[in-house]
């Protein structure tokens, strides 16, 4: 990096270590991933863009489980998706565990009712 690069990046970052930001990740609730992952009788997405979302955030919570699980540290609820298995048919899983759960998931981070939509659909045998 060069040293013009550099100072650039440095006034940047002192500028903004003066503004009283609120940083806050983003967070998909349970009831949030339920409405964007849900479909009509067809399979059409009711919220535009909503396929596209939801399978993301559910192949994120599938790379990190498998990223702990490689390391050895994941819990007993341990989830095995079959190679065959698409990510149109992990949506419905997950939208109808949600479904099913949403009392349960509604106001917290919806990752865990990913992992245990899938556990319950796809256990390790």
């Amino acid at each position: 990096m060069s040293a013009r690069r550099f100072g650039y990046i440095l006034t940047l970052a002192c500028i903004f270590s003066f503004f009283p930001f609120g940083v806050r990740a983003a967070n998909f609730s349970g009831a949030y991933l339920y409405k964007i992952c849900a479909v009509d009788a067809q399979g059409r997405e009711l919220v535009k863009g909503g396929r596209a979302a939801c399978q993301s955030y559910i192949s994120g919570v599938v790379d990190y489980h498998n990223t702990l699980r490689a390391m050895d540290l994941t819990s007993n609820m341990n989830f095995c998706i079959p190679e065959d298995v698409t990510l149109n048919e992990l949506q419905l899983r997950v939208a109808i565990y949600l479904h099913e759960n949403l009392k349960l998931h509604r106001n917290f981070v919806a990752a865990p009712a990913v992992a245990m939509a899938l556990f319950s659909f796809y256990p390790c045998k």
